[in-house]
């Protein structure tokens, strides 16, 4: 009776087997099931400008022998801060003053991340007056002969009429909104020609230029305005514009370590302190700053411009100092602008190029002019075509639909991950916070480009047009 029982279990078991494998086997060779991918498009003739593309694309297993770009989320790099402009003091004046009705309607669009909206997660703002002003100033303006170390005079009445209350406005509609400050020049008494254009800063006034900082960022904060980083100079080898100041490396480094970075501590300030802001032809200039122990402790990174040198540049300060943070904080767009031109461009070297060299941020100079690019200083940019065009009517120029391709989707908190790169199908992959996916792709050849997107095994299969810029959310 054993073993008869025996073999009537074994062949029990023999005869259960092919129905235990089965699901096993099925799962194992089943397509993947499809996942519905929401396409974003801009063509250069503006046949389509950030439109949504209906109906959704959707991953299947079909292959495809076309290019492929394949997004692998398991190879992760940077954390994204956000994307957006700079709101100049001009941009605040241009849409603080707008009626009111109308300016809410637009800062939604601007700033909310639902409907219609583009999202604009980061913002940088000048620290007394840009050239995007439309006069020069600083917090501390006195008579020539007079100086003020203590900050007794220290006043951010400038910012009272247009954009204190323009940026509280802001953030009443995205309390995450981060934001830059950057100073075109110190107070004209502490440089060495007295003026707001060229000259340095003097040493002397060293301890003065970091406690005007500190007024600053307290200030600002009493407005419930927090400043989330802060650049020390903007374009520090740029003594030619008005407002500026020319401020050498060792300058830089100096002054962090023996008066910005301790007068920071000593307030209890977390703002992050930010080197350079200038253009990628001199990665030398951070590099020898972060090599000093004294200073690097107080610096969270480097920023940079691309009106010179190459993208990759921000790479090489990333191999040298990969503890410390690499960001973009402005590029122009010259009237009148060409969408083309601009849209290729922009996605190529910032949206995708600075992003794949490190960046945190990009950001776009600058938010919004009138229709003859003002208001300026004198001796101010005078051809600086604004995102948005403001006068009877608003415009939105290349700007704003370079900068809605990365800012509505890929919000601050994602993290780059991986992608290849096709030849001439350029583009750049994150893992958005929710777990989503972003990627977005420039067909940067003179002709349609058909392509297949690869992700976990699903495949999608796609085209743009020959200069066009495409997001696609997953």
């Amino acid at each position: 009776m054993r073993v008869i029982s025996r073999r009537l279990l074994a062949t029990g078991l023999m005869s259960l087997l092919p129905a235990l494998c089965l699901p096993r086997l099925q799962a194992q060779t089943a397509p993947p099931a499809p996942v519905g991918v929401a396409f974003w498009l801009t063509n250069p003739d503006g046949s389509a400008l950030f439109k949504r593309q209906v109906p959704d694309l959707s991953f299947t297993s079909a292959v495809d022998r076309a290019p492929t770009i394949v997004v692998d989320e398991g190879q992760v790099y940077q954390t994204m801060d956000g994307f957006g402009c700079a709101l100049t003091g001009g941009s605040a004046m241009l849409i603080h003053r707008m009626n009111p009705d109308k300016r809410a309607n637009l800062l939604r669009e601007l700033f909310s991340t639902g409907g219609d909206s583009i999202g604009i997660s980061y913002l940088r703002i000048s620290i007394g007056a840009s050239d995007l002003s439309d006069h020069v100033f600083s917090y501390d303006d006195l008579p020539a002969g007079q100086t003020d170390t203590g900050m007794e005079h220290f006043s951010l009445d400038p910012e009272q009429k247009d954009l204190i209350p323009l940026l509280q406005q802001i953030l009443a509609i995205n309390p995450e909104t981060k934001i830059l400050g950057s100073p075109w020049s110190p107070p004209a008494w502490m440089k060495t020609n007295g003026k707001s254009k060229g000259g340095s800063l003097k040493p002397e006034f060293y301890g003065a230029y970091a406690k005007y900082f500190v007024e600053y960022i307290q200030g600002m904060k009493a407005e419930g305005i927090r400043l989330d980083a802060i650049t020390i100079q903007n374009e520090p080898l740029n003594p030619g514009n008005n407002p500026s100041l020319l401020m050498s490396a060792a300058e830089q480094g100096a002054f962090i370590k023996s008066s910005l970075g301790p007068a920071f501590r000593a307030a209890g300030i977390d703002t992050r302190i930010i080197l350079y802001d200038h253009n990628a032809d001199r990665p030398d200039y951070p590099i020898s700053i972060l090599n000093d122990p004294e200073a690097r402790q107080y610096v969270d990174g480097t920023a940079f411009h691309l009106y010179g040198g190459k993208i990759e540049a921000l790479s090489a300060v990333h191999d040298a100092h990969p503890d410390k943070n690499l960001y973009f904080t402005e590029q122009w767009v010259g009237a009148p602008g060409n969408l083309s031109r601009d849209l290729s461009w922009h996605v190529r070297m910032l949206i995708i190029g600075a992003t794949r060299n490190w960046s945190r941020n990009v950001l776009e100079w600058n938010l919004a002019a009138d229709p003859n690019q003002n208001p300026h200083t004198e001796g101010g940019c005078t051809s600086c075509l604004g995102a948005l065009t403001i006068g009877d009517q608003i415009t939105r120029n290349p700007a704003y639909y370079i900068m809605a391709h990365a800012s509505k989707f890929v919000r601050p908190g994602s993290v780059r991950i991986a992608s290849n790169m096709p030849e001439r199908l350029p583009n750049v992959a994150f893992k958005a916070p929710g777990a989503g996916k972003v990627l977005i792709v420039l067909n940067d050849s003179p002709e349609t480009q058909v392509f297949t997107i690869h992700w976990a095994g699903r495949v999608l299969t796609t085209h743009l047009n020959k200069g066009a810029v495409g997001t696609y959310v997953w």
